[in-house]
């Protein structure tokens, strides 16, 4: 390498620009890229959409949501795992970062060295709702319904090795119901099954269910986390339907490629983070029913590694079978 190749660089790695408002980056004039896991509809793009607005302006940048959907969230991290580490692509990832480890020991990536963490965005309960075809209002009810008639029930989740079939399998292992587990590339495809009856309940996050609650097509029965939702004050937790001490929630993370010039990422880190407790992208978030959790960026690595050993003891305890 000559002495011109490493100057330039350096002054690429170091191409941030102090200031609100102004740009941060290196190539000031390309966009930066969200490239999300899913396709449109799901709990990830509604974030990166609701983001995107704010965070240009933080910025002082082109934001544009890239949608890159395919294998379990695969597509797109292997993709950003091999973009150029300039902070013009990010990743905005599902809880499957981390759990794709768990069900996938042949990655074309590695989870943990290929990625660098900028912020865990937000955190939220899974919402258990059920087409208008099962007569149960409760998931004590539906699992009832279940035990009585084994082969009529399946679950519509966002892909094997997901967390809303974790999530699933644990409860249909503590309560002893066999529902048919149908995988989905995505939230969106997940609620048109349930919409079309083709699968009887997903889990999904409020925002991407929102919607459908309201008019009345998909009836809520439980929420995942440790307490009730305000929009849903009448839908009890898993923990209140027979499962004391339940919790689970799914998360959503933005990671850049490792070897990102560490000037670059706490300035994204800073961009981020200011734009989530921002008044209007907070207030449209917590009426979605996320939590914002607007960490830094080992933060987010933090959250993923313990997510990994979580659901990894989960996966190794019950012999759960989550890969392709």
């Amino acid at each position: 390498m000559n002495d011109s190749s490493l100057t330039r660089r350096q002054i690429l790695a170091a191409g941030v620009v102090m200031g609100m408002g102004a740009p941060v980056l290196a190539q000031s004039d390309a966009p930066v890229r969200l490239v999300v896991t899913f396709p449109p509809g799901g709990s990830t793009d509604i974030t990166a959409r609701i983001i995107q607005p704010e965070l240009a302006k933080r910025l002082g940048r082109s934001v544009v949501v890239e949608n890159k959907p395919g294998a379990s969230s695969q597509l797109a991290t292997d993709y950003v795992a091999k973009s150029k580490p300039d902070g013009n692509t990010l990743l905005v990832s599902f809880d499957s970062h981390a759990i794709n480890a768990v069900a996938k020991p042949k990655l074309p990536y590695d989870t943990f060295k290929d990625f660098t963490g900028i912020t865990l965005a937000v955190r939220f309960p899974l919402v258990i709702a059920a087409s208008a075809s099962v007569q149960s209002k409760d998931l004590r009810g539906f699992l009832e319904e279940a035990r009585k008639q084994p082969a009529r029930f399946s679950y519509a989740s966002t892909g094997i090795g997901s967390m809303n079939q974790l999530v699933m399998e644990d409860i249909k292992r503590r309560s002893g119901s066999p529902v048919l587990h149908v995988p989905y590339a995505g939230g969106g495809p997940a609620v048109q099954a349930v919409l079309s009856d083709t699968s009887q309940i997903t889990l999904l996050s409020y925002a991407a269910l929102k919607g459908q609650i309201a008019a009345g097509k998909v009836t809520p029965l439980a929420v995942t986390g440790a307490k009730r939702l305000a929009d849903l004050p009448n839908v009890p937790t898993v923990a209140e339907s027979g499962f004391p001490g339940f919790e689970a929630y799914s998360w959503i993370g933005i990671f850049a490629p490792s070897g990102t010039p560490p000037e670059t990422v706490q300035k994204l880190t800073e961009a981020f983070r200011e734009t989530l407790q921002s008044p209007e992208v907070h207030g449209k978030l917590t009426a979605g029913g996320f939590e914002v959790m607007a960490t830094d960026g080992p933060g987010a690595e933090r959250h993923a590694r313990q997510e990994f050993e979580r659901w990894s003891a989960f996966v190794r305890t019950t012999g759960l079978k989550i890969s392709e």
